[in-house]
């Protein structure tokens, strides 16, 4: 039933794009997908008719079903009917408010993921937002996931625009890949469109010392987001994100930028729009917890690149009390599994973190490099079960503490982020609700 489901799924969505000639603009990479996608929607969305992808609807049958504009039928097969009526109005009449631009994610768990999609979906924009070691255990190298991730710009014309991250030496060696137009972004000085001046927008309490952390009249650290400016061809904005911190924030400013840019907006145009921008559930978003804590929810996803930048990011933030790591599993590593927790561990111990909890069989070995590597053993708390968990971080956080908490999605770290936000009737809006 589900390959006849995706059979029809993929005809309909082909004779769509066929039909209505949308611009597609595909974003593919190991990280920072979905918050670029947020991000290009922001900057488009007033000039244009234009859709995103729902949720992280970037595989065989998420990507046809945003083409159709509809969401997933799952077990019921009235839906599944629904839908396949939808595609049959969209292909035999004319809608007239169907999207001029779509934007589309596009994933790729295991080789010809990418072919199976540029196949429906033709893209005149491709974008690779980054590209690292994920997913090892089915391409089995990262030279296969560089093979993979480039047919994005491979396929495109040579009127198409390829939007590459230049701060990847991976990624700036694929310029050579495609007949299409480059625009780069980056940190670095070759990037035509660059980042500079970070700076965190922050607040510390009012404790005079040491010893006045924990007492009802100091206040938690307050991190309100980044400024920085973007440069383009001379001219340069400055711009603010709320509520995110680290790189990866910026990296998808920058990518919408180069949309826009594209798209004949200007930066001030672009700035605007970025004002309504908010980073998507789990991907680095401050929360504030209970007890005057500060919540990272990085819980959407984990890879061995995305904790250590993680753990990177924690480690600069100014903090009050102490620095918690909460982990769980990294999946789909293979055989490398056990060698990157470790590395993991390790990394705990150069970032200075105070408490490392971890969750899952995988994230032990984080614990034991921890551990390998000097930080004190009564420092380091090992669990299976996530209930388990929660119960020891509800008890022994304290005030001023920051508490970064990520694993692979899988784990289902948002559990904890639950248990312990400050506003619960809030969670559904700020966490990563069950996909």
């Amino acid at each position: 039933m589900k390959k006849i489901i995706q059979k029809i799924l993929k005809i309909f969505a082909k004779q769509v794009i066929k039909k209505y000639k949308p611009e597609i603009i595909g974003i593919t990479g190991s990280f920072g997908k979905t918050s670029a996608k947020e991000a290009i929607f922001c900057v488009l969305k007033n000039k244009f008719k234009v859709r995103r992808s729902s949720q992280s609807y970037n595989n065989e049958f998420g990507l046809p079903l945003t083409i159709l504009g509809c969401s997933s039928g799952k077990k019921s097969f009235l839906k599944w009917i629904a839908i396949f009526i939808k595609g049959l109005k969209l292909i035999f009449f004319k809608d007239q408010n169907y999207p001029q631009i779509l934007i589309l994610e596009m994933g790729a768990d295991k080789p010809n993921d990418i072919d199976y999609l540029i196949k429906i979906a033709p893209c005149k924009i491709g974008v690779i937002t980054d590209i690292g070691e994920v997913h090892l255990e089915k391409f089995l190298s990262l030279e296969n996931i560089i093979k993979e991730k480039q047919k994005i710009i491979q396929h495109l014309p040579w009127d198409g625009w390829a939007i590459l991250n230049q701060d990847n030496k991976i990624i700036e060696k694929l310029k050579k890949k495609t007949e299409a137009k480059i625009l780069s972004f980056g940190f670095s000085k070759e990037a035509e469109l660059k980042a500079s001046e970070i700076l965190l927008d922050y607040e510390l309490g009012d404790c005079k010392s040491a010893d006045l952390i924990g007492h009802p009249n100091c206040e938690r650290t307050k991190i309100k987001g980044i400024n920085f400016k973007i440069s383009y061809q001379g001219n340069v904005v400055p711009i603010f994100l709320t509520n995110v911190v680290g790189e990866a924030s910026v990296y998808s400013a920058l990518i919408a930028a180069a949309i826009g840019i594209i798209y004949k907006m200007n930066l001030i145009e672009i700035l605007e729009a970025l004002k309504e921008y908010k980073s998507p559930p789990g991907r680095m978003n401050l929360i504030k917890g209970i007890k005057e804590t500060l919540i990272i929810d990085g819980t959407y996803n984990a890879s061995p690149k995305t904790v250590e930048m993680s753990l990177e990011i924690l480690s600069r933030l100014p903090c009050l009390r102490r620095r918690w790591a909460i982990l769980g599993d990294m999946l789909e590593l293979g055989k490398f599994s056990e060698q990157e927790h470790k590395k993991i561990g390790k990394k705990i111990m150069e970032s200075k973190i105070d408490v490392l909890v971890t969750l899952g069989e995988r994230a032990q070995k984080i614990a034991f490099g921890a551990k390998e590597n000097g930080m004190p053993e009564d420092k380091i708390f090992s669990f299976n079960d996530i209930k388990e968990a929660g119960i020891l971080i509800q008890n022994e956080i304290k005030q001023g503490d920051i508490i970064l908490i990520k694993g692979s999605r899988a784990m289902k770290m948002e559990k904890i982020v639950k248990e312990i936000i400050a506003e619960p009737l809030k969670a559904k809006e700020l966490i990563i609700c069950k996909e």
